[in-house]
């Protein structure tokens, strides 16, 4: 079953981060419960695939000002019914940026697996157009960047490396934020 595959994923990820059990129990059941959920015409909402990318000093992370969103956050989109979300947020990472050369990052600790989950968010995405209150489900996998040139895509209004520690000047979302913390262990 191809949900099978995300929820191996996310169950390794609360192995990891044991503090996050409330978030990863809600996604946990939402996908137990819908089988369509990687189709973003599952209008209570739907898994996304997400990159945090990191500079190739790992000093930097690429951060896009959504179009619709009108906010700073990482690069990522919809699934639209694939189920590898590790192979949907670097196709969203390359679409939406323009870079080439994007990989899976490894940490310092040799065991660490390039396509684990590096972080899990919930958030609800307001009505727009014919597209009512929903959730995106958000699975966001860490990657490294060889070259910084990008292209500005048509889904942001601009896109920007930015220093980790300078982050927190565009942005006070708390799971952007969480993101510099666990970038630690990868520098």
């Amino acid at each position: 079953m191809h949900r099978n595959q995300l929820l191996d994923l996310i169950e390794d990820y609360l192995d990891r981060f044991p503090e996050e059990k409330s978030t990863v129990t809600k996604i946990q059941h939402f996908i137990e419960e819908n089988e369509s959920c990687f189709e973003r015409e599952l209008q209570i909402g739907h898994i996304t695939g997400s990159a945090w990318i990191l500079s190739a000093d790992r000093s930097h992370a690429l951060l896009t000002h959504h179009r619709k969103l009108n906010i700073w956050v990482q690069l990522g989109g919809h699934a639209d019914g694939d189920s590898d979300i590790a192979r949907v947020a670097m196709k969203e990472a390359e679409e939406e940026s323009g870079l080439k050369g994007l990989s899976f990052a490894q940490s310092k600790i040799p065991t660490t697996v390039s396509r684990m989950i590096f972080d899990i968010d919930i958030h609800e995405i307001p009505a727009r157009g014919n597209d009512p209150v929903h959730f995106h489900y958000d699975c966001r996998f860490l990657l490294t960047a060889k070259d910084s040139d990008y292209v500005v895509s048509e889904e942001s209004h601009d896109l920007r490396w930015v220093e980790l520690s300078e982050i927190k000047n565009l942005t006070k979302e708390s799971s952007t934020l969480r993101m510099i913390k666990k970038s630690k262990a990868f520098q």
